[in-house]
């Protein structure tokens, strides 16, 4: 393997975590103005970041369909630490940023764990199996008549 492949799947590496982190920031902003959380969400950021994954960072393949899914992931764990970390600010008249330095990670992933249910799991692994399919599939072309 070249060095050249080596830095362009890192580089493909840290723009999946980029876009996971990116996608579970969006997802929190529904998720806190509505009040409870939308496990759901992760059908359709899983779609958009197998699509982002294959356009903009990997072409269609095994390698686009990992990298979707651990976008996927990634999103789906951020919001809900992101989530935790708002309980804690509110309860305890803190800023998020605040709530999260004190807390910890330790702390702010145990409420995460504690605050999803078995179904939450479900979706949460159905969004990485579409941004792993939507990644792996090649574009279709468009016919051209003539």
């Amino acid at each position: 393997m070249s060095v050249r492949a080596v830095f362009s799947m890192l580089f493909a590496l840290l723009s999946a975590l980029m876009l996971g982190l990116a996608a579970g920031a969006v997802w929190m902003v529904p998720t806190l103005y509505l009040r409870q959380p939308l496990p759901w969400l992760a059908l359709p950021l899983g779609w958009l970041l197998g699509k982002a994954i294959r356009h903009w960072v990997r072409p269609a393949s095994g390698n686009a369909a990992i990298l979707a899914a651990l976008a996927t992931f990634i999103a789906a764990l951020y919001v809900n630490l992101l989530t935790a970390a708002a309980r804690i600010a509110g309860l305890m008249g803190l800023g998020l940023i605040d709530s999260m330095r004190t807390a910890g990670f330790r702390l702010l992933l145990q409420l995460a764990e504690m605050g999803c249910t078995s179904t939450d799991g479900v979706w949460f692994i159905a969004g990485m199996g579409i941004a792993a399919f939507v990644a792996l599939r090649p574009d279709r072309q468009p016919k051209t008549s003539g």
